[in-house]
């Protein structure tokens, strides 16, 4: 949109860039501090080109608000965890009861605009529909950025843009989007009902489930399903390691869209037990990170310039959990602090905004990366996806279909590996792999 200049003062202390969870928590904590803040959004309002799975922890962002849990568009505090294996009809859970409240489903848009609502009541002004096209540099020195014809000066810039990290690229402080490292996301919305979703699963109100699926979900792809219980909906979809999709697509294994994964695993027999014949009445698509510190820029600061977020490459999926919004929120919290400090001790020098980069890898999403470095290689490789599922689902099957003599649990291991012909020694080299990186 090229009149934003007409619509807004031309000069701020701070321009934030990206109206998503870190964007909003650094405008939030700025414009409470008494900064003059703008928030650019590029969507029709904060939130609408979010996509989400559906689950937020819950610390992280009681640290920026502390009334959260009163005042936040809460769904349902997740009680229950859930984990499957899938291969055909073969389906093996694992279920975990939560004891206390860690974290909690809800749409992403809705909590995007509740934190951006409280960025605005603190005195920042929220710009919807604006494409910023650059940033604008002059003399080694971030000093605004520009969209369209328009030039908006600022003493510092916060890119909050998210994955899609075309300014970034244009300043050379990211390679263009590997999709190694990158995932796509799709999702439906089923209509249920808050008490058939409450009796089918055995939850009380405001208690709700997450369930992550991997196996024949995803054909052999790495990624895997995801379902989580909302107010009155459920929320399912599929996440694909877009680089080996690719491959399998292009080597012809491939032949289902992620669309198509959806649509079979809302009508899996196993799983369609939950919703039955419920409406979809939403469906959306969107990428995500998914190579962990393989995708944070070469730079996360310039003189006048900060990055947080997912444009920082700040989000872990471990394969039983995924922390992005936390980890989102928790960067810009810390970006504004770096800019209150800086203005404190001369301004915002890139010496001085450098302080951000020791905040963030002295917090717990930078050592959550580091612990974790090594399970991006585990979760693009195929072996996970097609061996493990196979091996678990039929050794289960000869331990609990057994009419008469019941093998027993090595005979049922060996008589499993054969039948799906899976190599034990290679599969014990592997797990052995795994505990070496994890």
């Amino acid at each position: 949109m090229g009149d934003v200049g007409r619509k807004v003062p031309e000069r701020f202390d701070v321009i934030v860039v990206g109206a998503g969870p870190a964007g909003c928590a650094a405008s939030y904590m700025l414009a409470k501090s008494g900064f003059k803040v703008l928030l650019l959004e590029r969507g029709r309002g904060p939130g609408s080109k979010e996509l989400y799975g559906g689950r937020i922890y819950a610390q992280p962002l009681r640290d920026v608000w502390p009334d959260l849990d009163k005042k936040a568009p809460i769904h349902r505090w997740v009680t229950k965890e859930r984990f499957s294996f899938t291969w055909g009809s073969r389906v093996v859970t694992l279920e975990y009861r939560v004891g206390r409240s860690v974290s909690f489903t809800t749409y992403l848009p809705e909590m995007a605009k509740w934190m951006a609502d409280r960025a605005t009541e603190a005195g920042a002004l929220l710009v919807d529909e604006v494409v910023v096209d650059d940033i604008v540099v002059r003399d080694g020195r971030v000093v605004g950025v520009r969209s369209g014809t328009d030039f908006l000066r600022a003493d510092v810039v916060i890119d909050a843009e998210g994955v899609n990290r075309i300014l970034l690229e244009k300043l050379g402080l990211a390679e263009r989007l590997d999709p190694g490292k990158v995932a796509i996301g799709a999702k439906e919305v089923l209509r249920v009902g808050e008490g058939a979703i409450n009796d089918r699963l055995g939850l009380s109100k405001k208690e709700g489930l997450a369930w992550l699926v991997a196996g024949d979900v995803t054909e052999g792809v790495p990624g895997g399903g995801f379902i989580y219980t909302m107010k009155d909906t459920i929320s399912v979809g599929i996440v694909l390691h877009v680089g080996r999709a690719v491959e399998a697509a292009e080597k012809g294994f491939l032949r289902t869209s992620i669309h198509g994964m959806v649509e079979k695993l809302r009508l899996h027999n196993y799983f369609k037990q939950i919703w039955g014949d419920a409406d979809v009445v939403e469906y959306g698509g969107h990428l995500t990170i998914e190579g962990g510190l393989g995708l944070v820029p070469k730079k996360l600061y310039m003189d006048g310039f900060l990055v947080v977020g997912d444009a920082a490459g700040l989000l872990l999926n471990t394969g039983y959990t995924i922390r992005g919004v936390d980890f989102a929120v928790t960067s810009g919290k810390l970006a504004a602090e770096t800019v209150v400090e800086a203005f404190n001790v001369g301004g915002p020098t890139e010496e001085n905004l450098s302080v951000y980069e020791s905040k963030l890898k002295s917090s717990f999403v930078w050592r959550e990366l580091v612990k974790h470095r090594g399970i991006s290689e585990i979760m693009s490789d195929p072996y996970y996806f097609t061996v493990l599922p196979a091996l678990l689902t039929s050794l289960l099957k000869k331990l609990f279909e057994a009419d008469y003599e019941e093998p027993t649990i090595m005979d049922a291991v060996f008589e499993a590996a054969s039948e799906e012909d899976i190599s034990i020694a290679k599969l014990l080299l592997k797990l052995a792999s795994v505990v070496g990186r994890v």
